[in-house]
């Protein structure tokens, strides 16, 4: 951070002044349009996240036609669509900077909608970890895009909030993957085996498949519709160096950013790919009345929590110019309490009852997190920051949480009705990980705010 502390503090005022009162003449388009944009967004992340979800709810049927272990399950759920996931999404991210985005959403929804369906025709373990990569292919292209539209749509003041309400779609699709999926499940496994031409026979969760991947299609002409906003600040795309540069000169708040978000999310994945297993495993109820609960837990109290993550930050970003990195600090130690004891309690209810207040804690980062990295980065960096973020915290979050819960279960506990306490320890180490990362970046985060005013004023 050597570059934020050689110029002395009166040059620095004036260079802050300078940048803010040129933000204060750029023109925004209509708020209106703007939140009709947002809920086109949402709606696409939605379906997002029903395609990659609706595992969580087949897995005794998966892992008995494929005849895979809970780990090899939990690579379905998490590795094999975030490999690519996150690898693509650092090539798109650099596209997202200079290149027409809505173009990019279009194809990536179409990508991951026509991935999903195909999932519904693989005949082996091998097959299905293929379309999972393409699934994860097609949806790296989707919120790189969408954080530099929103940047684009939104007022500073107001981007917190705009970006947590997308950031809704994550928890509206994870609850209605499991609402509506268990509905589909149980439909679909009460129809029994189907067979089709040229596919042949198509077990009941292949259908789920097709039910759940076609519908995308329709969602990708419709982001189509949506008008390109015009970019904000530089005018021209910087070099990938400068851009590496940048991040290298604000590296140490970057990553404390980075993994404070990446192991929350590593709980949230991990957890959620898991609770519906063990409510059936530990409390013998069925895939429909889990899936109902804690479908509805997600929708309501995920989005409610994600909302207000975001407006918490906008709300300390105004009294404190490190209050988003104390939002996202502050998340672990509210949801480890409750994540700690939803799993080891004895009554099934109380479970959760105990999965409503960790759920709204845990999604505060999802509002707050993607709207610290835009306040951190000039606009035209956003996309790739934007990116890089994502990989990290897919790469970790999404890669890893499944994973990591099923490790513990296969290897370590060596006993799949021992699930519970898995769902126990990962995510209390994680939530007390995360809280760390933040509480020691707060500083830096403060230094890597001025440093963004004071290269803004340069480039003025």
């Amino acid at each position: 951070m050597a570059e934020t502390e050689i110029a002395a503090e009166t040059a620095m005022a004036e260079e802050t002044a300078k940048a803010h009162a040129k933000a204060g003449h750029i023109e925004y388009p209509s708020q209106l349009y703007a939140w009709y944009a947002v809920a086109v967004l949402v709606i696409a992340y939605t379906f997002s996240f029903i395609d990659r979800q609706i595992l969580s709810l087949l897995v005794g049927p998966m892992k008995r036609d494929l005849e895979i272990s809970d780990f090899q399950m939990s690579l379905l759920q998490g590795f094999a669509f975030a490999i690519f996931y996150t690898l693509m999404g650092l090539p798109i991210g650099r596209m997202v900077d200079s290149h027409n985005r809505v173009r990019i959403i279009t194809i990536g929804i179409a990508v991951w909608s026509l991935m999903t369906a195909l999932c519904g025709i693989s005949k082996s373990y091998m097959q299905l970890f293929i379309y999972r990569m393409g699934v994860g292919v097609g949806e790296a292209a989707l919120s790189p895009a969408a954080y530099s539209m929103l940047s684009d749509y939104f007022k500073p003041e107001r981007i917190g909030v705009a970006i947590g309400v997308y950031g809704t779609g994550v928890y509206i699709g994870a609850g209605l993957a499991l609402v509506i999926g268990a509905e589909v499940v149980e439909a679909a496994r009460a129809a029994g085996s189907s067979t089709f031409p040229i596919i042949g026979t198509v077990y009941p969760w292949q259908m789920v498949f097709f039910i759940v991947g076609l519908p995308g299609l329709l969602v990708a002409l419709w982001a189509w519709t949506l008008r390109e906003p015009p970019r904000h600040g530089a005018t021209e795309t910087p070099p990938l160096r400068q851009v590496l540069a940048y991040m290298k000169a604000n590296r140490f708040t970057l990553i404390c950013h980075n993994m404070c978000y990446a192991l929350s999310a590593m709980m949230g994945y991990g957890v959620a790919a898991w609770i519906p297993e063990f409510m059936i495993r530990t409390h013998g109820w069925s895939a429909g009345q889990i899936g109902s609960a804690y479908g509805w837990i997600i929708a309501i109290f995920g989005t409610a929590g994600v909302i207000a993550g975001g407006w918490l930050g906008d709300f300390a970003a105004k009294r404190s110019r490190n209050g988003r990195m104390l939002v996202l600090a502050l998340t672990g130690i509210l949801t480890l309490p409750f994540a700690l004891a939803a799993p080891l309690v004895d009554n099934p209810m109380l479970a959760v009852y105990l999965l409503i207040p960790a759920t709204f804690f845990a999604t505060f980062t999802t509002g707050g997190g993607p709207s610290a990295m835009q306040e951190l980065m000039p606009n035209k960096m956003r996309g790739m920051a934007s990116a890089i973020m994502l990989f990290v915290v897919n790469i970790i979050g999404l890669g890893l949480g499944p994973s990591a819960i099923a490790f513990m279960t296969d290897f370590i506990l060596q006993d799949e009705s021992q699930l519970r306490y898995s769902i126990a320890i990962v995510p209390a180490v994680l939530l007390a990980g995360s809280s760390v990362f933040g509480f020691i970046g707060l500083r830096a985060y403060r230094r890597s705010r001025d440093f963004r005013d004071q290269y803004e004023a340069a480039e003025a």
